[in-house]
């Protein structure tokens, strides 16, 4: 793996990843839409609203799964040191942030019409909602310090501790009773929506994946600049 921490090389290799990874998710995310859209069929009891599913469900799976970046990243930085890692974590973060309001303004888009109500304090709205300060929590603590150093590891530490949020994000609509509706996806037993609903957003969420990566290598290529600009300045 330190191979991969080496600055140089990973400039190297994000710079061929790059394109490929934006043009990917340009087009699973214009697949996505176009199944989503004018494929998929309306539920038989929300109708249009379920469309709004292929936003905030891949949101919702990204925005868990960037977290699980940032903490292992962040567990990676503090254990072993990676010159990568926290520029890793710190550039995800944002993304993750990012991900998680989109998730929460689309889940109160699709329940006003459902329930009635744009929030309720259910478990999983309030879990998420959790996961989102936890996000501007550890972007704050980043910053907090003129010691750069400091910062980063205070944030590391909130990050792997709140990974303790991401099986109550998964599991709180079986734990406890809930307005949210239960995993129709990933379950055992396999999913329970239907195949013309299931591949869109099964490619929305390779979309979103792909997007994922693409402003990852972005920011991280940014933030290595920086530090190299720095560098010069203070070296002059």
């Amino acid at each position: 793996m330190h191979r991969f921490a080496n600055p140089t090389r990973f400039m190297r290799i994000s710079a061929v990843l790059l394109p490929w990874c934006a043009i990917a998710a340009a087009v699973f995310v214009a697949i996505g839409l176009y199944g989503a859209l004018f494929v998929a069929p309306p539920d038989y009891q929300q109708g249009e609203a379920v469309k709004i599913m292929y936003v905030h469900v891949p949101s919702a799976w990204l925005a868990s799964l960037v977290y699980a970046v940032v903490a292992l990243a962040s567990a990676v930085a503090l254990i072993w040191r990676h010159p990568l890692a926290h520029i890793a974590a710190e550039s995800a973060a944002p993304v993750g942030a990012g991900f998680t309001f989109v998730c929460l303004v689309s889940g109160s888009l699709w329940g006003e019409p459902m329930w009635g109500t744009w929030w309720v304090w259910d478990a999983r709205l309030t879990s998420v909602l959790v996961l989102f300060f936890l996000y501007l929590g550890f972007i704050a603590l980043a910053n907090a310090f003129d010691d750069r150093t400091r910062g980063s590891r205070a944030a590391a530490i909130l990050a792997i501790v709140g990974v303790i949020n991401l099986p109550i994000i998964k599991f709180s609509v079986d734990w406890w009773n809930t307005l949210h509706q239960k995993s129709s996806v990933f379950r055992m037993g396999g999913p329970t929506i239907a195949t013309s609903m299931l591949w869109p957003l099964l490619v929305m969420a390779t979309g979103f994946l792909f997007f994922f990566a693409t402003l990852l290598m972005l920011r991280m290529r940014a933030a290595l600049l920086r530090a190299k600009v720095r560098a010069l300045r203070f070296g002059m």
